[in-house]
């Protein structure tokens, strides 16, 4: 199924943008470079891997061959990537409810952005400028951004048990072995099961 790749969704859009707005894009991204802390929402969201925003001039699309026309592009184009887990509905309500007033920020300056807010005319913008992504890598397809926060939280603690281990007697290792298992039960459990069925 395209987008689709085990637990993992890859969602891309394009959008036009009017070439004036690009500069007014440009330092708002350099803003959010400055001061990260803006985007604390996004980051919060445990079930996205990744997002990200790419403007692409109209003056950079590549020209291939001597042959090839010239192209008179009328737009600019912002470029949206993300995996996430779960469902495209999901992923569009949590982005609507959570960062409404972040991502109008960025989509505004795209042509017919209608806002995140009310839900349904934004599912509506996304699906007409989503593509379907036929090819994407991920490395743990098989494994939540949860699942991967837990084994390297088990990783973690089983280094420190390892590094202070070697000076404990049986005893005191059996005690701290007791201790580890306690620390790190919550996050031992089994990757895989079933992706995102559906929208």
């Amino acid at each position: 199924m395209a987008n689709i790749n085990n637990r993992v969704y890859a969602l891309s859009a394009v959008t036009p943008m009017k070439w004036w707005k690009t500069p007014i894009l440009r330092v708002l991204f350099w803003f959010l470079s400055l001061f990260p802390q803006l985007l604390r929402d996004l980051r919060r969201l445990s079930f996205i891997h990744f997002a990200r925003w790419v403007i692409v001039s109209r003056r950079q699309f590549p020209h291939l061959d001597a042959a090839q026309p010239a192209e008179n592009l009328k737009y600019d184009y912002l470029l949206f990537f993300s995996n996430f887990n779960g469902t495209w509905n999901q992923y569009i309500d949590a982005f609507s409810s959570t960062i409404a007033p972040g991502l109008d920020g960025i989509w505004r300056w795209s042509e017919r952005y209608p806002l995140a807010v009310p839900v349904t005319p934004f599912k509506d913008y996304i699906t007409s400028v989503q593509f379907e992504t036929d090819y994407h890598y991920s490395a743990y397809p098989g494994a939540t951004t949860n699942d991967v926060k837990a084994a390297i939280a088990v990783h973690d603690a089983y280094e420190e048990l390892a590094s202070s281990s070697a000076r404990l007697t049986p005893e005191q290792f059996g005690q701290a072995w007791g201790q580890f298992v306690q620390r790190v039960q919550c996050n031992l459990g089994q990757t895989g099961g079933p992706g995102p069925v559906g929208t």
